[in-house]
């Protein structure tokens, strides 16, 4: 079939389609959706069946959707957050590039004679893939795990590290005229951009909003990004490093939020056509040609920074599986690395038979990455909790009481159960907390609550009560839903994150649960009246009388939860009332102050 790059159209449905097949497949394979576009890509490119030829071309096109998710990522980081994290980003991501560049720049050194070739592939190699690495992290929904925070901190200090090894490659080709200048221009560059940033940014989308027309809103995020990513372009840095900063600026205006709904599309559709692009720019050619070699070169690379990242993770303090997933996450090639290694070859460091291997070990050192995220996850299971441990531990041992889910709030259910000597059994999807709790003695189980037939081997039919307890309110539902639809003389209680939960448990007949986070803002509330001055059996009455007054409210707004407008004008009226309520109960109770103080002499 003929090459369709100069179409469009046509173009733009190979690419489509390409995902659309790959893609759900990878899927269900278990593979990740990374790892679909990444195939798509080789199945649609020049070593596959050569429907597009273009490949550079797409895949500088392409970059822009990694650009546009540094964007987003940074209107999710306010200033004081990311101040907050200087110290990973300095010390975990520092360390990262500066150890890593050093090792692979000292092994090449026996294959490559020259030391300034040596550092030029040790510093390329170095860096991690940002498109691939938070798309995991995204897919994962670890951003706010420790897992997540010490990824991005190492990203982070990578893309900014692109700036000063640009810079350096003149140095290294022995041509230094002009790079004070240039250093100078994008110093210069970096301060306009924050300071014109902090002042300009806020009163141009509130002069956008105020036309009242919508989609001039999209319009003017694109410009934004495409503007600053041009800027910094033209400044020679990063144009990723460039969109973030300028997200951060906005993270704490009142358009962050339209910003983020306005920019995913275009993020979602540019990321992966950008994993396609790069899919097809693996050289299938040259892989045949020297199959041993590159395999060798990708599986060093892969092990090398996966274990550096493991050992300073370590030594940084971070957990076990939290450097574990971190190591695997970032252990690819970069992005980054095609341009740190196309700029060297146009600066006469590389030739070009050695560029093109290095862009080969790259792009398959990507595609490794969501199979060492399966393999791992695989790995986890296994050693934490093997299919023999399920059959032999998971058994009915006559508990009056089943506990789904053993975190911090199942545990000191758990805990006030096992002090009142009830019969527990305790199920826990989490391999690595498993692992944990019984280096404490704890008996925990492996398995997914969800499932029916785990339910039935725990002794669900013949216990009085399960305590849901997991921390995702969906899984909370299920788990409620299968209860009742197989057990109905199981007694149910229920975790509830928020009123929201609280609501979706009361609607599906479920009157016992506890809203994790009402209860001690409660407790706190009272020990800050005791603090003021109140009486401690004041504060004390005052709360138990909110705490009831606040559930029949909760109760009383039940039929209208669904209806946004017509449950804040009630709710509105209802605090009024509450607050009446209150005050009544709480002058009633006056006289009673007189006995406390008596009883506590």
């Amino acid at each position: 079939m003929a090459a369709l790059t100069n179409d469009f159209l046509q173009s733009g449905a190979v690419f489509l389609t390409a995902a659309a097949i790959a893609v759900p497949l990878a899927q269900r394979a278990g593979l990740g959706s990374v790892l679909g576009y990444l195939l798509a890509g080789v199945a649609i490119g020049p070593w596959g069946l050569g429907l597009i030829s273009d490949v550079e071309a797409i895949l500088h096109f392409a970059e822009f959707g990694v650009v546009l998710l540094l964007f987003v990522i940074g209107l999710e980081l306010n200033p004081r957050k990311l101040w907050q994290m200087k110290s990973p980003i300095l010390g975990l991501g520092g360390a990262q590039v500066v150890v890593t560049s050093a090792v692979l720049a000292s092994l090449i050194h026996f294959f490559v004679g020259s030391w300034q070739v040596s550092l030029v592939m040790g510093m390329g190699l170095a860096l991690s893939s940002t498109a691939i690495a938070l798309r995991v992290i995204e897919e994962q929904e670890l951003e706010r795990s420790e897992t997540g925070q010490s990824g991005f901190a190492v990203l982070l200090f990578q893309d900014i590290a692109v700036i000063p090894m640009l810079a350096l490659l003149p140095v290294l080709a022995g041509n230094s005229a002009g790079e004070w200048i240039d250093a100078l221009w994008m110093l210069c560059g970096i301060v306009g951009l924050l300071v014109g940033g902090h002042f300009l940014l806020s009163p141009l989308f509130r002069y956008i909003v105020m036309s009242g027309v919508r989609e001039l809103f999209t319009v003017a995020a694109l410009l934004l990004v495409i503007g600053i990513a041009l800027l910094m372009q033209s400044l020679g840095l990063s144009m990723a490093l460039g969109t973030f900063l300028a997200g951060v600026l906005l993270a704490e205006s009142e358009f962050r939020h339209e910003l983020e709904v306005s920019i995913e599309p275009f993020k979602g559709l540019l990321l992966g056509l950008f994993f396609i692009a790069i899919g097809m720019a693996v050289d299938l050619g040259l892989l045949l040609k020297s199959p041993l070699q590159i395999l060798a070169a990708v599986t060093l690379l892969v092990l090398i920074k996966g274990g550096i990242l493991y050992l300073l993770a370590r030594l940084f303090g971070t957990r076990a599986k939290a450097r574990s997933s971190m190591a695997a996450i970032l252990s690819q090639g970069g992005e980054f690395a095609f341009v740190i290694f196309t700029a060297a070859q146009s600066e006469g460091l590389l030739q070009a038979d050695q560029t093109s291997f290095l862009l080969v070990v790259v792009s398959l050192s990507m595609v490794t990455t969501p199979l060492l995220l399966s393999i791992q996850k695989r790995w986890f299971a296994r050693e934490f909790n093997s299919a023999d441990d399920l059959t032999v531990d998971v058994e009915n041992n006559d508990p009056r009481v089943i506990i789904a889910g053993f975190g911090r709030f199942g545990q000191i259910v758990g805990r006030l159960l096992f002090a009142n000597k009830i019969k527990v059994t305790i199920l826990e999807s989490d391999a690595s907390q498993i692992k944990l709790l019984r280096k404490y003695g704890y008996q925990v189980f492996y398995g997914d609550a969800t499932n029916l037939e785990l339910l039935r081997a725990a002794g669900a039919e013949d216990a009085e009560a399960v305590v849901v307890c997991t921390d995702d309110p969906d899984e909370v539902m299920a788990i409620v839903t299968l209860c009742q639809n197989h057990f109905p003389k199981l007694k149910i209680l229920a975790r509830a994150r928020s009123r929201v939960e609280a609501y979706q448990l009361l609607n599906h007949g479920v009157p016992h649960f506890s809203r994790e986070t009402f209860l001690g803002a409660l407790d706190l509330g009272r020990q800050t009246l005791v603090e003021l001055g109140m009486h401690p059996y004041q504060a004390k009455r005052a709360e138990s009388h909110f705490c009831r007054l606040d559930n029949a409210m909760l109760e009383e707004l039940l039929p209208m939860h669904n209806e946004g407008k017509q449950l804040s004008l009630r709710a509105k009226e209802t605090r009024q009332e509450l607050e009446e309520i209150f005050g009544r109960e709480m002058e009633k109770d006056h006289q009673a102050r007189d006995f406390w103080e008596r009883d506590q002499d």
